[in-house]
């Protein structure tokens, strides 16, 4: 495989909480007219598979990369039905439905799909007093939950808490959530598109019929986990000289992390994992690698391929970007994270990291 910084066609979602964020506020270019509530940014998910636009390879889709070169662009020895990620940027001007998405095993034996879909926000901007619905109240029974989303009372089962801009929400398959409005988000999550809604209408506005909301109930009561109750996390920074490296949630199935950049960084090469970059804020980045250089434009992303080798990131002026990988956990998050002096509880308040 020729290893370069690959930078993918985006696949757009209109549905009605969103609004214009994505291109006026967070900057990104050629999207359409009218809501852009998601712009699918890495994704191997069935059609949504992101066409490759720059260097040798382009024309072609990421899923065929996938499956030419997992070794290469994936990591040494990584075997799947698909990219393991997908990142997205999300504009929640407006309210999300209340909804939850399969874990594991319920994808598997519901659904018959390899995997769920555990998710993490990162919060690129929020207006002031903006809130994340995340867990259900504890000691809340099913009977409750379901005359509470009958009688719309979301708040009276489920937990409200405050977000800032830099927080970061980890939340596991089966957890029953919304956030919004005036919220503009950064979401990575495992390459999945399973969810169920518990709200009287579809993702476009549209009304259900009474029967069809009611078994939408009954199924987001089957699926649902009781237990996470998530908190924003304000991440774990790790400062690199003048640079600022946060890490701001992990788990098995991916890590976040936002970098600061005022002067250039060496990433070190990964060939166990490869990497997506996206820049959210600043001036452009140049990616320089050992085949050259590739820029990075703002609210742009690319994915580094595991066997590209070290590549030197210089932002211009000061850059602000989101990488997200699928980590060995001992060695990406909590060694580094201990050698820092981060404690135990502060380590475990990015997700899962298994202590």
């Amino acid at each position: 495989m020729e290893a370069y910084p690959i930078k993918l066609s985006y696949h757009v979602r209109s549905y009605t909480f969103g609004d214009r964020l994505i291109p006026d506020l967070l900057g990104k270019r050629g999207v359409p007219e009218g809501v852009v509530a998601e712009t699918w940014e890495i994704s191997d998910y069935r059609e949504t598979t992101g066409r490759v636009l720059n260097g040798p390879y382009a024309g072609r889709t990421l899923h065929d990369l996938v499956e030419e070169f997992p070794d290469e662009l994936v990591g040494k020895g990584w075997r799947g039905p698909h990219f393991p990620i997908l990142c997205k940027f999300l504009d929640a001007s407006r309210m999300l439905p209340v909804h939850l998405h399969a874990g594991d095993e319920t994808a598997r034996r519901k659904y018959g799909e390899p995997n769920g879909k555990t998710e993490a926000w990162h919060i690129l901007w929020a207006a002031e007093g903006a809130t994340v619905l995340a867990g259900v109240r504890e000691g809340v029974s099913r009977e409750e939950l379901r005359e509470a989303f009958l009688a719309r009372d979301y708040d009276a089962v489920m937990v409200r808490r405050g977000i800032e801009s830099g927080d970061t929400v980890y939340v596991p398959g089966g957890v029953l959530h919304s956030f919004g409005p005036e919220t503009l988000v950064f979401e990575v999550q495992q390459t999945s598109d399973l969810g169920v809604s518990v709200m009287p209408e579809d993702l476009y506005g549209r009304p259900l019929g009474e029967e069809e909301w009611r078994a939408n109930i009954e199924a987001a009561l089957e699926e649902l986990d009781l237990d996470p109750r998530p908190v924003p996390n304000p991440g774990l920074p790790l400062e690199e000289g003048r640079n600022r490296r946060v890490l701001c949630c992990a788990g098995p199935y991916f890590a976040l992390e936002r970098w600061i950049l005022v002067e250039p960084r060496l990433e070190p090469t990964h060939p166990r994992r490869c990497l997506t970059l996206s820049n959210v804020g600043g001036g452009e980045v140049a990616l320089e690698h050992a085949g050259g250089t590739e820029v990075l434009g703002r609210a742009e992303s690319c994915l580094l391929p595991a066997s590209i080798g070290e590549v030197r990131v210089v932002p211009e002026g000061e850059a602000s970007l989101v990488a997200c990988y699928v980590p060995d956990l001992q060695r990406d998050v909590i060694g580094p994270l201990r050698e820092a002096g981060y404690s135990e509880e502060e380590i475990r308040g990015l997700g899962e990291v298994g202590l």
